[in-house]
């Protein structure tokens, strides 16, 4: 009975290592990572009676947490970004203003974007990233598919870009004019948003 009993504590004690060393393995080869965003550029561009416009930001915040392994991603788990939106800055000065005022920026200062899901997927040199989320602009939020292209750059950055096209009316935004509904603006627009997140 006590060499069945020895061999079964050194099956136990064997098996207990074995998973041991497998967490240990999982932890360096699977890893979350907190980033927070740089260079951030957001573009939004548009149509109107009389020519096509763009208004820039680059101001704003953006958080990521993205799951590595072997360096790689594989997933995005989390991810905020805000902007304030009175950081849009066109060519005329008129327009930003009737801009803010249709986006009421008194009362909703800021856009932004909460992911609730993503998937990633190898693309070349880089990862196609697919992201479910909530947009929130001038206080209204949608659900929205969000597509991005992203690249490790060689300091462990990762640089995405994108865009994104929706109308103005879906988020209960009135379509601003300019000089007494001489220029008038189009619904339809395009968000393009280029930004770096690195780790703190």
């Amino acid at each position: 009975m006590k060499p069945l009993l020895q061999t079964r504590k050194m099956k136990a004690a064997l098996l207990l290592g074995f998973c041991i060393a497998a967490i240990g393995m999982s932890a360096t080869v699977f890893g979350q990572t907190n980033y927070k965003g740089s260079d951030i550029k957001t573009t939004l561009a548009g149509t109107s009676n009389i020519h096509d416009w763009v208004m820039i930001s680059q101001k704003g915040t953006c958080n990521a947490v993205v799951v590595l392994q072997d360096g790689a991603i594989t997933n995005i788990s989390s991810l905020q970004f805000s902007m304030p939106a009175e950081s849009l800055k066109s060519e005329h000065t008129q327009m930003d203003k009737n801009t803010y005022k249709a986006l009421n920026t008194s009362k909703n200062p800021n856009i932004s974007f909460t992911a609730t899901s993503s998937t990633v997927k190898p693309n070349g040199k880089g990862y196609l990233i697919n992201t479910k989320g909530k947009l929130t602009i001038s206080g209204v939020t949608k659900d929205v598919d969000l597509v991005a292209h992203g690249v490790v750059n060689a300091d462990k950055s990762i640089h995405f870009t994108g865009s994104y096209k929706f109308k103005m009316t879906e988020f209960k935004v009135t379509p601003p004019s300019i000089m007494l509904g001489t220029i008038k603006v189009g619904d339809p627009l395009e968000v393009k948003y280029d930004f770096v997140v690195k780790t703190p």
